[in-house]
């Protein structure tokens, strides 16, 4: 497997047959080795079918579903992800994948199904870079806080909707607010990262109300600085891997009213420390 850098911070182009490598433990090892290093992996030119797609994200750990993203019933964890003229996706913050959870998502893997013929790319930031980049005063204050994370705050626009609350009740009542650190670490590499976000961070417990938004404005703006993201354009076939505990991503929703469809796994993390 050969994997080219795709950005100064984060990123790396990978060749490689997916399938393969969901098949095969030395290629298996190299995929998962590169996405240690680089936080995020991008493929072109592949043929994942459903059930190829859960097979890989399975090498890398057990499937979750999502509680507000309907799942395919020929391969049962394969999440859809799907915005159209009449239903536009409503997600378009900076964000780790469910950090609602008290165990958030290690690792996701999304594949591209049906594309807009423009706009449409995702942006990646790598959060250990961000911190790595902080003064040592604010690291040694940042290091020792806490934030909270809550599901209905992601899914504000969802809830607001007629029905909203009703259809995401199960979803809000199995999701109540959880606690994480602020900056945790990697359990793989022991590399820190900033782990607070514009979409699920609702507030840096203990803080004052206005020092709390000060500082979460001050270090979500901090993860998203240019110099550590990474630019994806989706081609048909192209598939990304990235690293929750170490990335932000956000979605560039510039392409209504066209249709993409997107099929996505995700896999189970640890509690964050």
């Amino acid at each position: 497997m050969k994997a080219k850098q795709a950005a100064g911070a984060l990123g790396a182009w990978v060749e490689v047959d997916l399938r393969q490598a969901a098949r095969s433990a030395a290629l298996f090892a190299e995929l998962e080795a590169a996405l240690l290093r680089h936080e995020v992996l991008f493929a072109r030119d592949q043929a994942l079918a459903p059930d190829d797609l859960k097979r890989l994200g399975e090498r890398f750990g057990d499937i979750e579903e999502h509680p507000a993203y309907p799942t395919l019933a020929e391969a049962p964890g394969v999440q859809v992800l799907e915005s159209t003229a009449s239903k536009p996706t409503k997600i378009e913050a900076w964000h780790s994948d469910m950090t609602f959870r008290a165990e958030p998502p290690g690792v996701t893997v999304l594949a591209a199904e049906t594309l807009p013929a423009f706009g449409g790319d995702t942006l990646w930031a790598s959060a250990s870079a961000a911190h790595d980049g902080l003064s040592a005063p604010m690291r040694r204050l940042v290091d020792g806080l806490a934030a909270t994370h809550d599901f209905a705050s992601g899914f504000k626009e969802s809830l607001a909707e007629p029905g909203g609350w009703e259809r995401l009740r199960g979803a809000l009542a199995e999701h109540p607010a959880v606690t994480h650190p602020v900056v945790r670490t990697h359990p793989a590499s022991g590399r820190k990262a900033i782990y607070v976000n514009r979409l699920f961070t609702t507030r840096i417990n203990g803080l004052a109300p206005r020092e709390s938004e000060a500082l979460l404005e001050f270090l979500c703006a901090e993860v998203t600085t240019v110099e550590y993201t990474v630019r994806l354009a989706w081609q048909p076939g192209t598939v990304a891997i990235w690293d929750n505990r170490a990335t932000q991503h956000k979605p560039v929703n510039d392409y209504f009213p066209q249709h993409r469809r997107m099929h996505r796994v995700t896999v189970a993390g640890e509690r964050p420390r």
